[in-house]
């Protein structure tokens, strides 16, 4: 364990890759102190408690078990004793406007025959489709994921993968050109949509998802997501590491260097309090953390331009809600699509305006986990993806009446008489992943995942401005997702000088 006046790190942020990060440091040798915004930790993973029902605010699934396995195994445990996983059958309910659904399985049986039910005629384009995605996983996610992208070099090495994955295609082309049914062509195409992405312009090596939720499952936490978090903060201070809340970073102290670039010293946190550390990692927005921690002057290549020049992955409205009564008919995760695909995503996404129209993601945890909510109650989290503060909507005002339009569209198709039930409720819009989570144009995902805005395009985990200044997280490579943070934090050891530097 490390000691006092051993070399110090300072983590921005709580979120999955910030205790991520912090672990591995602190298993690296590093004295290690977390400085989080909030009251409590988790980040987009916070956890809401009122009238008896708990809430993930963020991420409800884990489809990449093995990573957190790892992390544990690091530090000498075992994951499996802090956390209980439990396998989702099937994994999501796609339900179409028309009333029909598909469900997205792990059992290859049981998903050839909702192929078959939709169009028996696509039964080898899905074949011919989990193949490619195969590839995709092999050459984008075992090959690329963990590759820092420092240099034009590591860019150039990975040009053939990308060639041979044909990554200039968009996800959805790829589902297109492999399905005849619009409705399998969406199926197969609306992953991106889980890590911020548009399926339309989103790249086909995401398909990379379908074979790390056939390999690995999709799986519920036991206590919810939320559960994973605190055992990581418990895991990390087994290590020596700390973790303050309520300590907001106003300022990350940088110092001048002979070679014209500047050297991260700490931080300034809002109260005025400095504290000091050899390196700092910023689990915060990464457009965010280069605009609003450090000072222009060192911001050669992450200037006011670029950050404004980026395209921005979508926001969130999310409604959290619990029911005095049980809807046993409704699965845990369920896709409920609004009569267009195609257009709302463009309105999303290009024309960036919130239309009247939505489709929506409908959690119901307590479908495996009835201690989410008190006893024969269920809770709920309903969210629609919509474009981020620069559609120009005035969230305070249009928040309710969007709310009651959620309602209403629940209410009519699988919950029925959802609003005599209601016994709690709260709201996130745009605005809060802005002012709440500090995400620049309150983007949920960080940057758009387009092909010219990943990998070496992507903000970089070792700051390309600032020595001593590293990224984790959604806003840095591989990008959003469980998953993506996860790994993110797993490129940080290759960036980051051994701790013997600096002893």
């Amino acid at each position: 364990m490390p000691e006092k006046g051993e070399p110090r790190a300072i983590v921005i942020g709580s979120g999955f890759g910030g205790l991520a990060a912090a672990i591995r440091l602190a298993c690296k040798g590093w004295r290690v102190q977390v400085l989080e915004k909030l009251d409590a930790p988790g980040g987009r993973a916070y956890v809401w408690r009122q009238d008896g029902f708990s809430f993930d605010a963020g991420p409800t699934i884990i489809t990449a078990p093995f990573m957190l396995d790892e992390l544990w195994a690091l530090a000498g445990k075992k994951f499996s004793d802090d956390v209980q996983l439990r396998p989702m059958e099937p994994y999501y309910r796609i339900r179409f406007d028309d009333g029909t659904w598909f469900d997205y399985s792990g059992d290859p049986k049981r998903m050839r025959d909702e192929v078959a039910r939709f169009c028996p005629q696509d039964l080898a384009a899905y074949e011919r489709f989990v193949v490619e995605a195969d590839k995709c996983y092999k050459l984008g996610f075992e090959e690329l994921g963990s590759v820092p992208y420092n240099t034009l070099g590591d860019l150039f090495a990975a040009i053939p993968n990308m060639v041979r994955m044909k990554g200039w295609r968009s996800i959805f082309d790829m589902a297109c050109g492999h399905f005849s049914d619009p409705k399998l062509r969406i199926v197969m195409s609306f992953h991106p949509l889980l890590i911020g992405g548009n399926p339309l312009s989103v790249t086909c090596i995401y398909s990379l998802i379908n074979t790390l939720e056939r390999r690995f499952g999709v799986h519920w936490a036991m206590g919810g997501t939320g559960s994973i978090i605190t055992a990581m903060v418990r895991l990390l201070e087994s290590l020596g590491g700390s973790i303050r809340y309520d300590s907001q970073v106003s300022q990350i102290r940088i110092d001048s260097q002979s070679n014209g670039r500047g050297k991260a010293r700490g931080v300034t946190l809002a109260s005025g309090e400095q504290l000091d550390a050899d390196i700092v990692v910023s689990n915060a927005d990464t457009l965010w953390t280069y605009k609003n921690l450090v000072a222009p002057q060192y911001r050669a290549h992450w200037t006011n331009k670029r950050i404004e020049g980026s395209r921005h992955s979508m926001s969130l409205f999310v409604w959290y809600f619990g029911t005095s009564k049980r809807y046993e008919d409704v699965p845990h995760h369920m896709m409920l699509l609004g009569p267009r695909y195609e257009g709302l995503l463009r309105d999303i996404f290009k024309h960036h305006v919130v239309p009247e129209d939505f489709s929506l993601y409908l959690h119901r945890p307590t479908a495996t986990d009835p201690s989410m909510a008190p006893p024969g109650c269920d809770a709920f989290y309903v969210l629609s993806p919509v474009s981020h503060l620069q559609s120009g909507t005035d969230w305070k005002a249009k928040a309710e009446s969007y709310r009651l339009a959620i309602a209403q569209a629940l209410e009519n198709t699988v919950l029925p008489d959802l609003q005599k039930h209601i016994v709690t409720s709260r709201v996130t819009t745009p605005l809060d992943f802005q002012d709440r989570l500090l995400s620049y144009h309150g983007a949920a995902f960080g940057m758009e995942p387009l092909l010219l805005q990943s990998a070496w395009f992507r903000p970089h985990n070792r700051s390309e401005d600032v020595d001593g200044l590293y990224m984790v997280g959604a806003g840095t490579h591989p990008g959003a997702g469980v998953p993506g943070v996860l790994m993110s934090a797993k490129t940080l050891e290759m960036v980051v000088p051994d701790v013997t530097t600096y002893a």
